[in-house]
Order: structure tokens, then C-alpha cells, then sequence
């Protein structure tokens, strides 16, 4: 998910020449964020019950960090699950006071990522899902943005957000701001922003009620497509509250080349999404691309406002 190559050949490069911040995550030197908070909007009556999952694998240099970005939220109406693999860097000494917290603190043995969420959701109830990683984190406000937007609508099953994407340090580096769902663009590239996406328990339980725990890589872009499959309705929220935080030490920049890849192009022929033409798929692409530019440009002045 994090560095596709995209249906037009475009790298790294060659997105920097365009002016297409999708699909890079250092864009630009170090600097303090360019958003710190989401504006409240709307009431907070009758707000959802929100399920969130942390698996945690010795990242006791982020950890913290990443739990007070959510316990923080004073999001009264949350379960939230932290699924520690057993690490031995002391992430159980930065766990043990969120324990008091009301975090639900498990530490326990697991075959990877995949399983951790399984097992970390399996103990959760709530109607509204989603999961985040131990090195990434929320804006202050995003729990709120989503539970009142199912709340307010009821026939939606997936939401997912912009990017804001930090160093080691925390300081921004880069930002991915997504022009608006596009269903066909996701059954071959996923630019979904996994920190930002939440869904419905209904929709969960009717695709399986799990994570492929035989995806170490792409097992949020399994989870949208067999989403997509059974006809959910996503909706792109318009906001930057899901925080990616880009270092050299993980998984998805590490083993992309190696398996990542694999499992990419196993899910696009398990999904069938590999009988759009090569022509066809690169228009959809550019056009999606293209309106990416729009969007980034009309944030960029936003922030100037």
C-alpha cells in the first residue's frame, strides 16, 4: 500500500516531476506539522461504540506515542485493544500505565499482524471498526469525525481520510490528499490511507469477520476488496486525520520488494481485478492522479487561508 507502482510505470521520480504527492512518502525536508487538530463539528449525542486495534511489535520508540494520540481523543464511547507479540525492546514497560487507562493491554505470542488484529478484535463489540498501527497515530478529533459521521449516515460502511506523514522525530515530511472514492482505481491500487479507514461490524461479519492472517503486507487491501466485492458503500471524508509515520526500520518499506509484491498481485488475481486492459486501467490511473493534483493544490491554499 505504501509505495505502489502505479498502472502508468510512474516511480518515485517521476511522481516528484509531476506533482503527485500519492505513492511517496519524503516529499520534503523536515518541518512542524501543518495541522495539529481537527476543527469540532456537529454534536456528539449518541455517538457509536468504536472498536480499535493496536498490534504492537517492539516499537517501544513509538508506542507510547501512538496510544496517547488515541487515548487522547476523549472519545468516551471506545474499546480500544493493544495486541503486543510478546516484544522484547520494553514496549511492556510503555503499555503498563495505559492499562489504568482503560486500554485493554494483551500480550501474547501471534503469527503476525494479520492474526494479531484477529485476535485483538475478536475481544471487541463495537459497532464502528478500524485499526492502527504502533508507529502511526490519530489527530486529536479524528474519533469524533467518524462517529458522528456514521451516525449521521446511517447507509455508509467504510470511511477513510487523508494522510499527514511524519519522520522518526515527528516532524511532517509529506501528506496524501485523496481526490475522493474511486472504486475501480481500488480494485487495482490501493491508496487508501489504512490509519484513517473505519467500518462497520455488519460489513465485517459478512466478509469473513477476519484479516487473512496469510498476509504479512496487503491484508488491509484484501480486507477493501472483499469489501468492495459485496457491495459496501465507502465514502472519502475530505479531512487530514490519520498520521503515517515513515522510518527505516518498517515492514511495509522493508519487505515491499520481496513480498509485498507477491501478495499485491496474488490479491488481484484472487479478486479478479486483473480484466481491465493495461490501457484502460493507465486513463483511470492518470485521471485519478490528475484530480489528486486538484485536491493537494486547493489544500495547500487552504492552509494559507
Amino acid at each position: 500500500m505504501r509505495a505502489l507502482l502505479s498502472a502508468l510505470g510512474l516511480g518515485v521520480l517521476g511522481r516528484r516531476m509531476l506533482g503527485i504527492r500519492l505513492g511517496r512518502l519524503y516529499q520534503h525536508p523536515p518541518c512542524p506539522l501543518s495541522i495539529n487538530r481537527l476543527a469540532k463539528t456537529g454534536d456528539d449525542d449518541n455517538l457509536p461504540l468504536i472498536s480499535l486495534v493496536t498490534p504492537s511489535f517492539n516499537q517501544a520508540q513509538f508506542v507510547g506515542k501512538t496510544l496517547e494520540s488515541v487515548v487522547g481523543q476523549e472519545y468516551a464511547n471506545l474499546q480500544y485493544v493493544v495486541q503486543d507479540a510478546m516484544s522484547g525492546d520494553g514496549t511492556a514497560e510503555v503499555l503498563r500505565p495505559y492499562a489504568g487507562r482503560g486500554v485493554d493491554i494483551r500480550i501474547e505470542a501471534d503469527r503476525g499482524q494479520a492474526d494479531a488484529l484477529n485476535r485483538g478484535f475478536a475481544r471487541t463489540s463495537g459497532e464502528i471498526m478500524g485499526y492502527l498501527n504502533s508507529d502511526d497515530m490519530l489527530l486529536p478529533g479524528a474519533l469524533h469525525l467518524v462517529g458522528r459521521y456514521f451516525r449521521d449516515h446511517p447507509s455508509v460502511d467504510v470511511v477513510y481520510g487523508n494522510r499527514l506523514i511524519i519522520d522518526e522525530n515527528g516532524l511532517e515530511v509529506g501528506r496524501w490528499v485523496l481526490p475522493g472514492h474511486d472504486s475501480q482505481i481500488l480494485g487495482f491500487v490501493d491508496y487508501v490511507p489504512q490509519e484513517s479507514m473505519f467500518w462497520r461490524r455488519s460489513i465485517w461479519d459478512d466478509v469473513g469477520a477476519r484479516f487473512d492472517a496469510n498476509l504479512q503486507f496487503a491484508m488491509d487491501w484484501d480486507l477493501i476488496l472483499r469489501f468492495i466485492d459485496i457491495g459496501a458503500v465507502f465514502h472519502h471524508l475530505p479531512e487530514l486525520f490519520g498520521v503515517f509515520r515513515a522510518h527505516g526500520s518498517q515492514k511495509s518499506q522493508a519487505n515491499f520488494l520481496t513480498r509485498g509484491t507477491n501478495e499485491m498481485a496474488d490479491l488481484r488475481r484472487r479478486h479478479s481485478r486483473k480484466d481491465m486492459g493495461r490501457i484502460r486501467r493507465a486513463v483511470l490511473h492518470w485521471r485519478y492522479l490528475s484530480r489528486h493534483r486538484q485536491a493537494d493544490a486547493a489544500f495547500k491554499t487552504s492552509l494559507l487561508n
